[in-house]
């Protein structure tokens, strides 16, 4: 099998209006403190991966839905549930897409789109992801 020269997905970044208050959802969201905090960035490293905060400059900008991030979860409709207490807005009902596949996703509070999945047949490869150059 040939390698690609791409090494994967790396950084998913979210646009918000009020950072601090992004933070801080996220933070609750995600179980887990940002590594990179800063007011021009906020970094999170979920799982070997970025998710990036970055504010807003100048008018508001519609939120696409034309891209959609999958976060890995083990339990869609938990995750799904646990993301709508936290205050983000249904976006598609969490349902199986096939054999044990099942997605769903939410807008955080600021529209911005996060899709969750659970897929077993998914397995990441076994090496140091920090270790890419």
């Amino acid at each position: 099998m040939k390698t690609s020269p791409m090494h994967g997905l790396r950084t998913v970044i979210n646009i918000v209006p009020d950072l601090d208050k992004a933070k801080a959802w996220y933070a609750k969201a995600f179980g887990t403190e940002p590594y990179f905090d800063e007011p021009f960035y906020v970094g999170f490293n979920i799982g070997g991966y970025e998710l990036g905060l970055i504010p807003e400059e100048g008018e508001p900008k519609p939120r696409g839905e034309n891209v959609m991030t999958y976060w890995g979860v083990d339990d869609v409709q938990q995750a799904f549930d646990r993301l709508i207490s936290l205050g983000a807005s249904s976006h598609e009902e969490p349902h199986n897409v096939g054999g044990e596949l099942v997605v769903g996703a939410v807008k955080d509070p600021w529209g911005n789109v996060l899709g969750l999945i659970h897929n077993p047949d998914f397995k990441l490869p076994d090496r140091d992801i920090d270790a890419i150059h």
